[in-house]
């Protein structure tokens, strides 16, 4: 235990908080090694996602050492690209204010301009600014949808995106050049923005309106998150009724105590809007994560997958705008049926890894982005009136888009159930499931991507495996990652697709499942039949990896 006592007094010594010095004391006088060797195994690794992780004592934990290294490798990184101007956003977490403030004292310090948003802000507007003001980086400290004991660290480029190989590699290697933190400089005289840039980027989210119709009743929650203000002030702005908001989740609350998952994907998050909806007669159910650049949606009791609303914002947004220039984007886990829309509708269509860092990189030459999204509730609505307001995922704004959308089909006597079926019929019912299993240990992930790689199934769920695609493999179109698709019957066909890989921001491994199914007769049917499917699909999986 030598060495991880000297290790762990070297770390003690160079921390620049005394909560964490004293925490980190506390353990090795109870000698608690185990615990110890925990946030000593490796830092914290900073990749495309940033940082993310569980706040505490240690390299390997979110906290004010980890921060103002990565905020000095950061500085580093952008003095080498010319320098600049940052800015810096911070969500309602625990520590994010004070994260936020070591950023741009280290920002400062190295002679770069900082800007610092004045309270806890959501995502999509930290990720306006940096387009508004000219930025050549941002930085949001936020863990989005995580449990309540972890914070992040998110980082974007001038792009207004985030990081994307090879940027995130050398941010990471600049981090890792930094010595100790004592000798890191830090200044003062960053700016602090007004509430006129919140006010812009509404005006902006506002200006993307499609359609006049108002008349909507809405139940919404921000999940103990920092969406609630902006949301409201946008709607108002719009022209919408107030929503009626979930009191107890109303106000930002780091502890998330009436969730123990504070992501409206997760079983039991919805339970709360879903009963303010049904006493308050609302037509619309909307729920943003914490940090809102995610959006659920429901109707009556009926929770919509995000596939589900990809497809009807797609339609919105492709209905009401024109031009063979139109591009929209999704990524290789979503559903298949936005790319039968886009050849329906003559326009351009890009498939991309998950996450937005790539989704707002498949701009083609001569096309105008104007909707992409990714299952995992991430929207953004692009150029369809003027030019986009962020290239990132936007709860707010695409909130907006499906109230508008849902008022629609209100004024028809339609709900967005109905177009959903109408969508069925037209194109064939895209049926989808994610199955995702929470791990204790990253080997049982290890284990089960080694596992459907090497077993190349012949059948999953009583159908044919078609093909098998191991995405480390890369592509001409993408580059490497790790997961593995399979591909289910015929295309001409009901036909079935599964992709598996592992979560890139929480101990999970995830399977996209989709099942499609031609509808001859009605909609609820093949919904029975594509359920089914999914059903066996699902168990074949589990059977496979040995997890359930």
């Amino acid at each position: 235990m030598t060495d991880l006592r000297t290790a762990a007094m070297t770390w003690i010594a160079d921390d620049p908080d005394p909560r964490t010095r004293s925490e980190l004391s506390r353990l090795i006088a109870v000698k608690a090694w185990d615990d110890i060797a925990d946030r000593f195994d490796g830092r914290l690794q900073f990749g495309t996602a940033g940082l993310r992780g569980a706040l505490g004592a240690g390299p390997n934990r979110m906290n004010r050492a980890t921060v103002t290294r990565a905020a000095a490798g950061l500085a580093g990184y952008l003095n080498a690209h010319g320098g600049g101007r940052v800015v810096v956003g911070f969500d309602a977490r625990h520590d994010s204010d004070m994260f936020a403030i070591d950023t741009v004292e280290v920002l400062r310090g190295a002679g770069l301009e900082a800007v610092l948003l004045p309270r806890p802000t959501p995502t999509p507007v930290l990720a306006y600014a940096i387009l508004r003001l000219g930025c050549a980086a941002g930085v949001m400290v936020t863990a989005s949808h995580n449990p309540a004991a972890d914070n992040g660290y998110k980082v974007y480029l001038g792009s207004g995106s985030q990081i994307v190989p090879p940027a995130d590699a050398e941010i990471s290697a600049a981090i890792d050049a930094v010595g100790k933190l004592v000798d890191v400089p830090r200044g003062k005289g960053w700016t602090v923005a007004g509430d006129d840039l919140v006010e812009a980027y509404i005006e902006a989210v506002v200006g993307q309106s499609m359609t006049s119709a108002r008349d909507l009743r809405i139940a919404y929650t921000p999940l103990h998150g920092v969406g609630r203000d902006v949301l409201l002030r946008a709607f108002s702005r719009a022209g919408f009724a107030a929503p009626v908001v979930v009191a107890e989740q109303a106000a930002p609350d780091p502890d998330f105590p009436t969730v123990p998952f504070p992501n409206p994907e997760e079983p039991g998050a919805m339970d709360l809007v879903l009963a303010l909806a049904a006493s308050s007669g609302a037509d619309l159910v909307i729920a943003n994560d914490p940090d809102a650049d995610r959006c659920c949606v429901a109707v009556g009791d009926r929770v919509l997958r995000g596939d589900e609303l990809g497809a009807l914002l797609a339609d919105h947004v492709l209905r009401h705008t024109s031009g063979a220039d139109r591009l929209v984007v999704t990524t290789i886990v979503s559903c298949t049926l936005l790319r039968r829309m886009a050849a329906a509708h003559g326009v351009r269509y890009a498939e991309t890894l998950t996450g937005f860092k790539w989704i707002m990189r498949a701009d083609e030459p001569g096309s105008r982005f104007v909707f992409g999204y990714e299952e995992a509730l991430g929207y953004c609505i692009g150029a369809v009136r003027g030019p986009g307001v962020v290239r990132d995922k936007d709860g707010i704004s695409a909130a907006l888009a499906v109230a508008e959308l849902a008022a629609e089909l209100k004024a028809q006597g339609l709900t967005l159930l109905d177009r959903l079926d109408e969508l069925a019929r037209e194109y064939g019912l895209h049926a989808t499931e994610q199955w995702s299993v929470r791990v204790t240990s990253l080997d049982e992930i290890d284990a089960a991507m080694a596992t459907l790689r090497s077993a190349r199934p012949a059948i999953l769920g009583g159908h044919p495996v078609a093909r098998t695609v191991d995405l480390l493999e890369g592509s001409p179109t993408l580059p490497p990652t790790d997961g593995v698709t399979y591909w289910l019957g015929d295309p001409t066909a009901p036909y079935g697709r599964v992709v598996v890989r592992p979560s890139g921001t929480e101990p999970k491994l995830k399977a996209y499942l989709e099942f499609v199914v031609p509808v001859t007769g009605a909609v609820a049917e093949a919904r029975t039949v594509a359920d089914r499917q999914l059903a066996a699909i699902r168990a074949s999986l589990q059977q496979l990896t040995g997890l359930a």
